[in-house]
């Protein structure tokens, strides 16, 4: 029988009604109290690493998780994450860089409602990812109504349904049904995983909208390493009389500062080469495009990548080059 290590970080799915809100409060072990049958799937273990609404949860937060994982690798054979769904694609796309190539089944799951509710869907996902945990799958994944989606493609796309999440420009996994796992893709792994202990957390994002003062654009880069640009449709800067955002990024890549230019359009990905707006932008500044990569995702690589070297070229080179399926366009570095 399998072993399979839970790790409770709080969330919706731990949450109970106090007098502002719901607010994270059971263990781990309490949680499975409320699964029972998932100790006939495999041999359980429990530990709480925090009770934390995910809004809360931060860099800090991943490299515990990662920390604990890695502590307990060798004696277990899956591990299920019970996590908060608001932030819950942005800590599965950093564990994905964090641990790499994991042989072993990496599961993060949660709830539109709390476990104490009467209908909850806490049951039937902790249940499916115990499951997982337990196949052949591998890797950092997400498993929430009945989908298994890889860590760096998953998005929350509903706020209150239990359909919380979809896989951005890549195929779920697989799906569970009955009690059965149905499996499309089996992600690629290696006979140990790669490990890392350490993130750069200065990197902004920045929205565009109509408007928005090239200032703004020099304010975040003079206090971060990167700063990832969510532009409009398949990507570019605005070229309206007085604007300076051209000049305001050749600045900041000339100060050694990492610019990615990304899309807010939720599927298909960017491509700067298409309109004037963006094409300068690659042909001349050299910035990053994030392609068909989700920016949950670059945020977190830009975070790895950086903790690893400062040299422009090494950058580009790791930021393009495909770790768990996290971008599929082919590019040319």
């Amino acid at each position: 029988m399998k072993h399979v290590l839970c790790i409770g970080t709080g969330g919706t799915i731990a949450s109970e009604l106090a007098a502002h809100g719901l607010t994270p409060e059971l263990q781990a072990g309490e949680l499975l109290a409320y699964v029972p049958q998932v100790y006939s799937l495999c041999n359980v273990e429990h530990v709480q690493l925090f009770s934390l609404d995910s809004t809360n949860i931060s860099p800090e937060h991943w490299l515990k998780m990662a920390a604990c994982i890695r502590e307990n690798y060798d004696r277990f054979d899956g591990f299920v994450i019970t996590h908060g769904t608001d932030t819950m694609a942005y800590t599965a796309a950093a564990l994905s860089y964090l641990i790499q190539d994991s042989p072993k089944p990496i599961v993060l799951t949660g709830a539109q409602k709390p476990i104490v509710s009467e209908n909850t869907d806490s049951k039937q996902n902790l249940e499916d990812s115990f499951r997982v945990a337990c196949s052949e799958l591998c890797g950092v994944m997400i498993v929430f109504n009945g989908q298994v989606l890889r860590g760096t493609r998953a998005r929350k796309t509903n706020t209150k349904s239990f359909n919380a999440f979809s896989s951005i420009n890549y195929p779920q996994l697989a799906y569970l049904q009955d009690g059965r796992l149905f499996s499309f893709i089996r992600p690629e792994s290696a006979p140990q995983p790669t490990w890392c202990d350490q993130l750069e957390t200065r990197v902004a994002l920045l929205k565009m909208i109509p408007g928005t003062d090239s200032d703004l654009v020099r304010y975040l880069l003079e206090r971060n390493r990167a700063l990832v640009i969510e532009s409009f449709g398949v990507g570019g800067l605005p070229s309206y009389r007085n604007s300076d955002f051209y000049d305001v990024l050749r600045q900041g890549i000339a100060a050694g500062k990492t610019i990615v230019m990304t899309t807010q359009v939720q599927n298909e990905g960017s491509d700067l080469a298409v309109y004037s707006v963006g094409s300068r932008l690659k042909s001349d500044l050299g910035v990053l495009e994030a392609y068909d990569m989700t920016t949950e995702a670059v945020l977190a690589k830009l975070m790895w990548l950086l903790a690893r070297t400062d040299d422009a070229g090494q950058i580009r080179r790791l930021f393009y080059t495909p770790i768990a399926c996290d971008i599929l366009f082919p590019v040319t570095p």
